[in-house]
């Protein structure tokens, strides 16, 4: 993975924050656990929403008001929306209220590396990252939706071995793993082993 240098511009700009009850300052969501964690969201989508509004200018980009209200609903919570989600939304903040609206926002907002589409939910998620070359693992929580962006450097190292062995090349990848997070874990009940012989 890049630093946050890898774009131009994007090195002048203040990243870190604390999070709640601690006083260890990073870079914004910067570690996975904090998706499932409660920390100071505010600071975190905020400097996920500076970072994308200096790539924009950088990259020449246009993050007009409905791109940039759409990155903000989803810069809300460690949640996937779906696109209709963030339509509803939008037609409360005094936008559209036609899919078009939400789907070209959500559309440049992935293909600028600003949100990422996880398929399992048919739904977006903001990007913790923008600025940084990474394709990450989505922890996704089967039961709140939470969704976390983990380092996927040894799963990549692991299909690209598997591909090469079959002289296959990958081109692009997408690992999403349903699981339980930290609060839902404590929440639900065990799963029972299957009785059937």
């Amino acid at each position: 993975m890049s630093t946050p240098d890898a774009v131009p511009g994007l090195a002048a700009v203040p990243m870190p924050h604390t999070v709640a009850g601690e006083g260890d300052a990073f870079s914004g969501c910067a570690t996975p656990e904090l998706a499932f964690a409660r920390h100071d969201h505010s600071a975190c989508s905020a400097d996920a929403l500076t970072r994308a509004e200096a790539m924009a200018a950088a990259q020449g980009a246009r993050l007009t008001p409905v791109r940039r209200r759409t990155l903000e609903i989803l810069l809300e919570a460690h949640r996937a929306l779906g696109a209709y989600d963030v339509l509803e939304r939008l037609g409360t903040s005094g936008f559209g209220t036609q899919p078009p609206v939400a789907y070209r926002a959500l559309e440049f907002l992935t293909a600028q590396g600003f949100a990422h589409r996880v398929s399992r939910l048919n739904a977006f998620v903001a990007c913790m990252h923008p600025g940084e070359a990474h394709a990450p693992v989505f922890l996704i929580c089967r039961s709140c939706h939470a969704v976390a962006e983990a380092p996927a450097g040894a799963v990549g190292t692991a299909l690209h071995a598997a591909a090469c062995a079959l002289g296959f090349t990958i081109e692009a990848r997408t690992v999403e793993v349903l699981g339980l997070c930290p609060a839902c874990t404590t929440t639900q009940p065990e799963p029972q082993p299957d009785a059937t012989p």
